[in-house]
C-alpha cells in the first residue's frame, strides 16, 4: 500500500506538477480549496499533507489547525512563496512538520515526504507497542519436550510461512496465545505488527470499534480518526484469541471481511483493503457451538482451515521438570531472589496434580513457592496449601470461586442462565423472575447466547413457556 498525500494548493498548476512528480511513490490527491480537502482527510484520512500557506483568503495555518484536530498523526509540510522566519516559527509551533518556499526544489520534497512517512510509522509503531504492552502475555516461550508438544512444533513450522487461517484450541492456561505468536515470530510476517483481539475481555458494544476502527464524529466522544484492528494487523499477524466468545452479529461482519479482505470503519464510507495472517483460539467446541447455532457455520469452516491442539498439562505430565526450570529461572530474575533448585519431592508433588488451570496454574503455583522460599529450595512446604487438596475438600462457595475466577463474564452470564432455565424447567417466566431481569429481557439473552428455551422442558412452543 503506497503512502497517501494531499496536497492543498490554490494554484492549479502546482498541483498538477506536484501530482505528476510524485504518483510513482505516493497515492496522491489535490484540492485547490480547504473544504473538500477536509472533508476528505476527515472521511478517508492520509499519512502526510502538503499544504500551502496561503490558500486565496485563508489561512493556512488555521487549515492545519483543523487537520491537526481531525487527527494529530497526520504530517504537514507547509508551503510557501512569501517565506519567513515568522510564519516558519508559527507553523512548527502548530505541528507542521516542515515548512518549504516556492518554487518548490523537487529532490529537497522528496527528502523530506521520507523523512515525514518515516515519523508517521514510527508513530505508529509507538502507538502499537504500547497497546502491545498492555496485553502482553505473561510468558513469553513454549516450554516442553513430550510427543504432544512435538507435534505442536512440527504444525507451526509447517503453518508459519504461508497465509492460511489457523485454529488453536485448547483448555484455558494451556498456551495459545504463545503458539500463535510462535507462528508470527518464526515466520515471513515477523517484521510486521501481531495484534491481538481478546473477544471474550472487551464488551460486546465495543467490539465492533475496535475491530474495524471508526472515523471522527461516527458517534458521541469519537473526536479524531481511530484505526481498527484489522487495519493494525495489515501485513502483519491479526490473532483472534478466545473467538467462540464472539457475537454472532459480529460473525457475519467479520466473515465477509475476510472474505473480501476489505471492510468499511464504523461511521465511513469507504473500504479499506487489509492483508493480514489470521489465526484464532479458543477454549470451547466450536463444532458442537455449531451444531447448536450457537456459531456461524461458515465462519468457522473459514477459521479452521488447520487446527493445533494444544494439550492439557495432564496429558504431559512429563514436562513439568523442564517447566519448573524455566519458571524458577524467570522468577528469580523478575523477584530479585536467588533461586537454586526444587527438591525432587516438590516436583513430584507437582507431577502428582491435575491442573484443570494448566500451565498457568503451574507457574502460579511456582511464583508462589519462589516468594515464599527462604533458603534458595523449593520444597513442598513453599506450595499453597490448597496445592493437592482433592475437589471434594472444598466448600460450595469456594468451588463457585474457583470457577468464576477462569471463566470470562460473558461465559459466566450464558451458564448461569442455562442453569436456570433447566431449573425452572423451560418455563421463561420463572426463569426471569428468578434472574431478576425482565421477560424482553430474558429474550434477548436467549437469541444473543443461541440459547433453545424449550428444549430443558421439552416444550413445543413459545407461549407454553411463558
Amino acid at each position: 500500500m503506497k503512502p497517501s498525500i494531499c496536497i492543498i494548493d490554490d494554484e492549479p498548476s502546482i498541483c498538477v506538477s506536484l501530482q505528476f512528480a510524485l504518483k510513482g511513490q505516493y497515492a496522491v490527491k489535490t484540492f485547490n480549496s480547504s473544504l473538500p480537502a477536509l472533508s476528505s482527510i476527515e472521511e478517508e484520512g492520509t499519512d502526510i499533507v502538503l499544504l500551502d500557506l496561503r490558500l486565496g483568503s485563508e489561512s493556512g495555518l488555521e487549515i492545519l489547525k483543523r487537520i491537526k484536530r481531525i487527527n494529530a498523526h497526520i504530517e504537514v509540510i507547509m508551503m510557501t512563496a512569501f517565506g519567513s522566519i515568522g510564519s516558519s516559527v508559527e507553523a512548527m509551533k502548530e505541528g507542521a512538520f516542515s515548512y518549504l518556499t516556492k518554487p518548490i526544489n523537487l529532490e529537497e520534497l522528496k527528502a523530506i515526504l521520507q523523512q515525514a512517512y518515516a515519523v508517521r510509522k514510527l508513530n505508529d509503531q509507538i502507538h502499537y507497542l504500547s497497546d502491545a504492552l498492555e496485553s502482553k502475555s505473561r510468558y513469553d516461550d513454549i516450554v516442553g519436550e513430550s510427543p504432544p508438544m512435538q507435534r505442536v512444533y512440527m504444525l507451526i513450522d509447517k503453518v508459519k510461512d504461508i497465509d492460511t487461517h489457523v485454529l488453536i484450541t485448547g483448555e484455558s492456561g494451556t498456551g495459545k496465545e504463545l503458539v500463535a505468536r510462535a507462528i508470527h515470530e518464526t515466520g515471513r510476517r515477523h517484521d510486521e505488527h501481531f495484534i491481538v483481539v481478546n473477544c471474550a475481555a472487551i464488551p460486546e458494544n465495543l467490539l465492533e470499534l475496535e475491530f474495524f476502527g471508526y472515523k471522527r464524529g461516527a458517534f458521541t466522544g469519537a473526536v479524531q480518526d481511530k484505526k481498527g484492528k484489522l487495519e493494525l494487523a495489515d501485513n502483519g499477524t491479526l490473532f483472534l484469541d478466545e473467538i467462540g466468545d464472539m457475537p454472532q452479529n459480529l460473525q457475519s461482519k467479520l466473515l465477509r471481511a475476510l472474505q473480501e479482505k476489505e471492510f468499511t470503519p464504523v461511521g465511513g464510507n469507504r473500504q479499506i483493503k487489509f492483508n493480514a495472517h489470521i489465526i484464532a483460539a479458543t477454549n470451547r467446541n466450536l463444532s458442537k457451538m455449531v451444531e447448536e447455532g450457537r456459531f456461524r457455520e461458515d465462519l468457522y469452516y473459514r477459521l479452521n482451515v488447520m487446527e493445533i491442539k494444544m494439550p492439557p498439562l495432564r496429558e504431559r505430565t512429563g514436562d513439568i521438570p523442564i517447566l519448573c526450570n524455566y519458571f524458577l529461572g524467570k522468577f528469580s530474575t523478575e523477584l530479585n531472589k536467588p533461586i537454586r533448585a526444587i527438591t525432587p519431592e516438590a516436583v513430584q508433588k507437582l507431577e502428582s496434580l491435575h491442573y484443570p488451570g494448566n500451565v498457568r496454574q503451574l507457574a502460579n503455583i511456582l511464583e508462589y513457592a519462589c516468594i515464599l522460599c527462604t533458603d534458595g529450595v523449593i520444597q513442598v512446604g513453599d506450595f499453597p496449601d490448597d496445592v493437592g487438596r482433592p475437589q471434594s475438600a472444598y466448600t460450595p462457595d469456594e468451588i463457585i470461586d474457583r470457577y468464576l475466577e477462569r471463566h470470562s463474564l460473558r461465559e459466566i452470564e450464558r451458564r448461569a442462565i442455562e442453569a436456570t432455565l433447566r431449573y425452572c424447567e423451560g418455563h421463561r417466566a420463572a426463569t426471569a423472575d428468578r434472574l431478576g431481569i425482565s421477560k424482553r429481557g430474558l429474550l434477548n439473552k436467549l437469541k444473543e447466547y443461541g440459547i433453545s428455551g424449550h428444549s430443558a422442558s421439552g416444550g413445543s412452543n413459545d407461549s407454553a413457556e411463558w
